[in-house]
């Protein structure tokens, strides 16, 4: 059977041939507490391996779980961020053979999560659905050594506990997602919020935030839903993508020959860009789920709850929303902006009088790498002068790198680079000059359709800025091509 998932795009996936793919991710997020989730050891990442460990962290006999404060408050967080329900819960025993947790169970929690039903919006206003968000203790890291890396290539194994009781939030979405890219956007946006409520560092290169992709096809028009199988170890967004691209059309290429999807958990191989069956998917009562003896259930105050909602700061969603309301622009246009957390800047430069349309296109051309000493005062006064024309938009970026590096006055800036708005006459004569030079160009600037008159009206642009070294100001040289054609 040839597999076509390679030569496909993750936007592509959801339409091919007639089959629709459902995707339900699972996200696990390491919180970000000093402390493990049931006991005093560092949560750290980077030390030594079997550093961060103590007889909790361990599972040596006798030792007992004390629940992290600081951990439940972050739970509530992600809950609050994700409009879910705030509730009781309780923990379980979550039974299963774990060759990096030394107890062999994972306290988890089951039917009754700190998050219930929820949802998230993304930057292009659609809801995905939350299942539910809760508590449990991370796993160990096991390090298979010779071979490929794999367990059954290895010549032994080692295992590394400083990870193990690392409390983690774990969010279970509902299967709204569609395409490769719609769960892309999913984590992305996800990511922004753990990271803006202090939940999480969201470092998916580092393991603190993780990714298992629920994968099933169906065609185009149906409801019931199809075999799911469990993606794993998918540690980018890149990643992401390319695994619900191949996935989804092996199920297809499966289905269509004749042959059944198995419910499986399997693995995926960035460098062979394959996912590959790891074992037979369990169910919930394969784990063999009880109530965790030696915790009391978790019964968070309302006053508890109402103290973390007022201390929550402004989420990414809501953020864009304020940024696109001020620049009069749709929220995702702002995602830019408020992706770099340059909204507070942009939103300053604007309040001071600032053209929005010329402060987003600096933000996003000109400020990949952060505002560094710019101010808003600054920034205003630079987006003033070239709106002005005292600057041109090229030597408005050329101050604009040096107030980032260095600060100070846009107007001292520009002194010290010799720039001056040239005169409107000696510009026209310029102009008068390229048009006679090139006839046809003109004529077809005259003449031609939209499309065509902005290409020629780029071509002139380009040339009077090549022969005025950057002097020019675009937008006079296109002002006066507009009335040159107009006949005024």
């Amino acid at each position: 059977m040839v597999l076509r998932g390679h030569a496909m795009t993750a936007e592509t996936a959801s339409e091919m041939d007639g089959w629709e793919v459902v995707i339900g991710l699972e996200v696990h997020a390491e919180l970000a507490t000093a402390t493990k989730l049931f006991s005093g050891a560092r949560n750290e990442f980077g030390g030594e391996p079997n550093t961060n460990v103590d007889p909790v962290s361990l599972g040596l006999p006798g030792s007992l779980p004390v629940l992290n404060e600081k951990a439940v408050e972050l739970a509530i967080r992600v809950g609050l961020a994700l409009n879910c329900s705030v509730q009781a819960s309780e923990f379980a025993r979550k039974n299963y053979f774990y060759p990096d947790m030394p107890k062999d169970f994972q306290i988890s929690q089951f039917d009754q999560p700190i998050n219930g039903e929820g949802w998230l919006e993304l930057p292009d206003g659609r809801r995905i659905g939350i299942e539910r968000a809760h508590l449990e203790e991370d796993t160990g890291k096991s390090t298979h050594v010779g071979g490929g890396g794999r367990i059954h290539e290895a010549s032994y194994s080692l295992v590394d506990y400083n990870r193990a009781g690392v409390p983690l939030i774990e969010i279970v979405g509902k299967p709204d997602l569609r395409s490769g890219e719609d769960a892309r956007a999913y984590v992305s946006e996800l990511r922004s919020i753990l990271v803006a409520i202090g939940a999480s560092d969201g470092k998916m290169e580092e393991g603190s935030m993780r990714v298992d992709c629920n994968v099933s096809v169906r065609p185009v028009g149906e409801d019931e839903l199809g075999t799911r199988c469990e993606v794993k170890n998918i540690n980018s967004l890149r990643s992401l993508g390319r695994a619900v691209t191949y996935e989804s059309r092996r199920q297809v290429d499966l289905i269509t020959s004749g042959q059944k999807v198995d419910q499986q958990t399997r693995h995926w191989n960035e460098e062979d860009g394959r996912t590959h069956t790891l074992r037979s998917k369990e169910e919930a009562f394969d784990y063999r789920y009880f109530p965790e003896p030696d915790l009391v259930p978790v019964a968070p105050s309302a006053e508890w709850i109402d103290e973390i909602r007022a201390a929550m700061p402004l989420l990414p969603g809501e953020r864009r929303k304020r940024l696109a309301g001020e620049a009069g622009i749709q929220p995702a246009a702002a995602a830019l902006t408020v992706e770099r957390g340059l909204d507070d800047l942009a939103l300053a430069a604007m309040d001071l009088g600032a053209d929005p349309e010329r402060v987003l296109v600096h933000v996003e051309n000109n400020l990949a790498d952060g505002q560094g000493a710019l101010t808003a005062d600054a920034f205003s006064a630079l987006v003033a002068m070239e709106t002005g024309g005292v600057l041109t938009a090229t030597q408005a970026k050329t101050v604009l790198a040096d107030l980032v590096d260095s600060g100070g006055d846009p107007a001292a800036v520009a002194a010290t680079h010799g720039f001056e708005a040239m005169d409107t006459s000696e510009l026209e004569g310029l102009v008068d000059g390229l048009i006679a030079e090139n006839p046809d160009d003109w004529e077809a600037f005259v003449g031609g359709d939209e499309g065509e008159r902005k290409k020629k009206s780029g071509f002139f642009v380009g040339q009077i800025m090549k022969a005025t070294r950057g002097q020019a100001d675009g937008r006079v040289v296109n002002e006066i091509l507009e009335r040159l054609a107009d006949g005024v």
